[in-house]
Protein backbone atom coordinates (compact mmCIF):
# COMPACT_ATOMS: atom_id res chain seq x y z
CA UNK A 1 0.00 0.00 0.00
CA UNK A 2 3.16 2.77 0.88
CA UNK A 3 4.42 1.97 -2.58
CA UNK A 4 1.09 2.15 -4.92
CA UNK A 5 2.81 5.36 -6.69
CA UNK A 6 6.15 2.85 -7.60
CA UNK A 7 3.27 0.69 -8.87
CA UNK A 8 1.01 2.87 -10.81
CA UNK A 9 4.66 4.11 -12.74
CA UNK A 10 4.80 0.71 -13.84
CA UNK A 11 4.24 -0.18 -17.60
CA UNK A 12 0.32 -2.03 -18.34
CA UNK A 13 1.78 -5.33 -18.49
CA UNK A 14 3.91 -5.47 -15.34
CA UNK A 15 0.50 -3.62 -13.25
CA UNK A 16 -1.71 -6.37 -14.05
CA UNK A 17 0.46 -9.22 -13.05
CA UNK A 18 0.54 -7.58 -9.68
CA UNK A 19 -3.09 -7.16 -9.69
CA UNK A 20 -3.16 -10.88 -10.75
CA UNK A 21 -0.75 -12.30 -8.19
CA UNK A 22 -2.24 -10.21 -5.21
CA UNK A 23 -5.84 -12.24 -6.39
CA UNK A 24 -4.30 -15.47 -6.27
CA UNK A 25 -2.81 -14.68 -2.71
CA UNK A 26 -5.86 -13.75 -1.68
CA UNK A 27 -7.22 -16.86 -2.72
CA UNK A 28 -5.33 -19.36 -1.59
CA UNK A 29 -5.37 -17.61 1.93
CA UNK A 30 -9.35 -17.78 1.95
CA UNK A 31 -9.06 -21.53 0.38
CA UNK A 32 -7.86 -22.41 3.99
CA UNK A 33 -10.00 -19.57 5.84
CA UNK A 34 -13.14 -19.56 4.02
CA UNK A 35 -13.66 -22.61 2.13
CA UNK A 36 -17.29 -22.04 1.18
CA UNK A 37 -16.02 -18.52 -0.13
CA UNK A 38 -13.30 -19.82 -2.25
CA UNK A 39 -15.04 -22.91 -3.28
CA UNK A 40 -19.13 -23.18 -2.45
CA UNK A 41 -19.93 -26.32 -3.15
CA UNK A 42 -17.15 -27.54 -3.53
CA UNK A 43 -15.67 -25.83 0.06
CA UNK A 44 -14.80 -29.38 1.63
CA UNK A 45 -12.11 -29.76 -0.76
CA UNK A 46 -10.82 -26.03 -0.54
CA UNK A 47 -8.17 -27.23 2.91
CA UNK A 48 -6.62 -29.90 0.72
CA UNK A 49 -5.98 -27.69 -2.36
CA UNK A 50 -4.91 -24.27 -0.25
CA UNK A 51 -2.79 -26.81 1.99
CA UNK A 52 0.61 -25.39 1.19
CA UNK A 53 2.20 -29.18 2.01
CA UNK A 54 0.38 -30.34 -0.33
CA UNK A 55 2.11 -28.34 -3.07
CA UNK A 56 -1.29 -28.20 -4.42
CA UNK A 57 -1.45 -23.66 -3.45
CA UNK A 58 1.29 -23.79 -6.10
CA UNK A 59 -0.80 -24.91 -8.54
CA UNK A 60 -3.18 -21.19 -8.37
CA UNK A 61 0.12 -19.20 -7.37
CA UNK A 62 2.17 -19.96 -10.11
CA UNK A 63 2.68 -17.74 -12.77
CA UNK A 64 6.17 -18.80 -14.38
CA UNK A 65 4.14 -20.19 -17.24
CA UNK A 66 3.05 -16.76 -18.18
CA UNK A 67 5.74 -14.49 -16.98
CA UNK A 68 9.12 -14.07 -19.43
CA UNK A 69 12.26 -13.87 -17.37
CA UNK A 70 13.05 -10.51 -18.36
CA UNK A 71 12.01 -7.07 -17.29
CA UNK A 72 10.53 -4.69 -18.55
CA UNK A 73 7.64 -7.31 -20.31
CA UNK A 74 7.73 -6.55 -24.14
CA UNK A 75 4.60 -7.57 -25.10
CA UNK A 76 0.62 -5.95 -24.26
CA UNK A 77 -1.39 -7.38 -21.46
CA UNK A 78 -3.81 -9.63 -23.49
CA UNK A 79 -0.94 -11.30 -25.56
CA UNK A 80 0.25 -12.65 -21.35
CA UNK A 81 -3.81 -13.53 -20.65
CA UNK A 82 -3.79 -15.48 -24.25
CA UNK A 83 -0.70 -17.46 -23.51
CA UNK A 84 -1.88 -18.35 -19.78
CA UNK A 85 -2.33 -22.19 -19.48
CA UNK A 86 -5.51 -23.51 -20.27
CA UNK A 87 -6.18 -24.15 -16.33
CA UNK A 88 -4.43 -20.93 -14.91
CA UNK A 89 -7.49 -19.21 -17.37
CA UNK A 90 -9.80 -21.45 -16.02
CA UNK A 91 -9.10 -20.78 -12.59
CA UNK A 92 -8.84 -17.67 -12.69
CA UNK A 93 -11.86 -16.32 -14.78
CA UNK A 94 -14.36 -19.30 -13.49
CA UNK A 95 -13.33 -19.94 -10.05
CA UNK A 96 -11.67 -16.61 -8.75
CA UNK A 97 -13.14 -13.47 -10.59
CA UNK A 98 -16.78 -14.48 -10.11
CA UNK A 99 -16.13 -13.96 -6.22
CA UNK A 100 -13.43 -10.88 -6.12
CA UNK A 101 -15.39 -8.23 -4.35
CA UNK A 102 -16.49 -10.79 -1.73
CA UNK A 103 -12.73 -12.07 -1.66
CA UNK A 104 -11.76 -8.80 -0.92
CA UNK A 105 -13.60 -7.97 1.43
CA UNK A 106 -13.40 -10.90 3.20
CA UNK A 107 -9.44 -10.69 3.23
CA UNK A 108 -10.08 -7.03 4.14
CA UNK A 109 -11.87 -7.75 7.81
CA UNK A 110 -10.20 -11.05 8.04
CA UNK A 111 -6.42 -9.39 7.32
CA UNK A 112 -7.22 -5.91 9.82
CA UNK A 113 -6.67 -4.28 6.75
CA UNK A 114 -9.58 -1.83 5.60
CA UNK A 115 -7.84 -0.36 2.51
CA UNK A 116 -7.65 -3.70 0.79
CA UNK A 117 -10.86 -2.52 -0.18
CA UNK A 118 -9.50 0.40 -2.49
CA UNK A 119 -7.56 -2.46 -4.51
CA UNK A 120 -11.19 -3.79 -6.20
CA UNK A 121 -14.13 -1.96 -7.60
CA UNK A 122 -17.46 -3.75 -8.53
CA UNK A 123 -14.99 -7.30 -8.42
CA UNK A 124 -12.53 -5.56 -10.41
CA UNK A 125 -9.08 -5.16 -9.32
CA UNK A 126 -8.15 -1.60 -9.44
CA UNK A 127 -4.73 -1.67 -7.62
CA UNK A 128 -2.57 0.78 -10.02
CA UNK A 129 -5.54 -0.15 -12.71
CA UNK A 130 -7.76 1.73 -13.79
CA UNK A 131 -11.09 0.82 -13.89
CA UNK A 132 -11.93 1.69 -17.77
CA UNK A 133 -9.90 -0.81 -18.46
CA UNK A 134 -11.50 -3.71 -16.65
CA UNK A 135 -12.40 -6.09 -19.09
CA UNK A 136 -9.07 -7.97 -19.00
CA UNK A 137 -10.59 -9.35 -16.10
CA UNK A 138 -13.42 -10.89 -17.69
CA UNK A 139 -13.80 -13.20 -20.80
CA UNK A 140 -15.94 -13.56 -23.34
CA UNK A 141 -15.55 -16.73 -24.17
CA UNK A 142 -15.13 -19.38 -21.49
CA UNK A 143 -14.76 -22.94 -22.93
CA UNK A 144 -17.45 -25.40 -21.83
CA UNK A 145 -15.51 -26.96 -18.48
CA UNK A 146 -14.56 -23.32 -17.40
CA UNK A 147 -18.51 -23.01 -17.34
CA UNK A 148 -19.51 -26.03 -15.64
CA UNK A 149 -15.95 -25.16 -12.95
CA UNK A 150 -17.59 -21.78 -12.46
CA UNK A 151 -21.60 -23.03 -11.42
CA UNK A 152 -19.69 -26.05 -9.39
CA UNK A 153 -17.98 -23.49 -7.43
CA UNK A 154 -21.16 -20.99 -7.34
CA UNK A 155 -22.15 -20.31 -3.65
CA UNK A 156 -25.59 -21.39 -3.15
Amino acid sequence: MEHRALAEAERAPERFFMNVALVRVLYVHALVGAPHLALGRLAPLARLLGDPRLGMAGVFLSLRRVLPDRYPLAQDVESYIADEQRLGRMLDYAVIVPRLQRLYEWSAEELGEPRLLELVRDGNPIYAWSFEERQVWHSPHMPLAARVLERVTRAR
